[in-house]
């Protein structure tokens, strides 16, 4: 069986059966290891990408439900993105095993919520566990990233 999936903007003909976890197919056959393997049940955020723009968990998606999407992965921003720039100038990651996920989660919610409030950052990152607690970082990067200065993210 063959599944055809949108992935980073070019169409891939994967050879995993459809019950697959889209997860499997970005590391093994696709060779886009940015996305981690945490706990496998959808509840870490290790595996976070974009389906249509929304984060999705991928080591619980099978591809056959994703016929038609566009998915986009951590190598699908290339490393230009602000909040890729933003991650790196407020040094978030520790052991950087959660940062792909966590990274796509923020990239949704920038484009949804331009200036996001505090809460609305903990709504969006509900989900996206960091074993090494670098919570508060990733909230200043977030802001950073929607170009909010330090007194207007006081605001927010």
């Amino acid at each position: 069986m063959s599944v055809t999936l949108d992935v980073n903007g070019k169409a891939v003909a994967v050879k995993a059966t459809g019950d697959t976890p889209l997860l499997w197919v970005l590391r093994d056959e696709l060779g886009l290891t940015g996305s981690k393997f945490g706990c496998g049940i959808g509840q870490c955020g290790a595996c976070t990408v974009l389906a249509d723009g929304q984060p999705i968990r991928s080591c619980s998606m099978p591809i056959e439900s994703l016929a038609g999407i566009k998915i986009t992965t951590i190598e699908g921003l290339e490393g230009k993105h602000p909040v890729q720039e933003a991650w790196v100038k407020h040094d978030v990651p520790q052991c950087g095993y959660c940062q792909s996920g966590q990274v796509m989660s923020a990239v949704a919610l920038l484009a949804t919520t331009p200036k996001p409030s505090d809460k609305d950052i903990d709504t969006a990152m509900d989900g996206n566990v960091c074993r090494c607690g670098a919570y508060q970082r990733i909230r200043a990067a977030i802001k950073d990233a929607a170009g909010m200065t330090p007194a207007t993210q006081a605001k927010a």
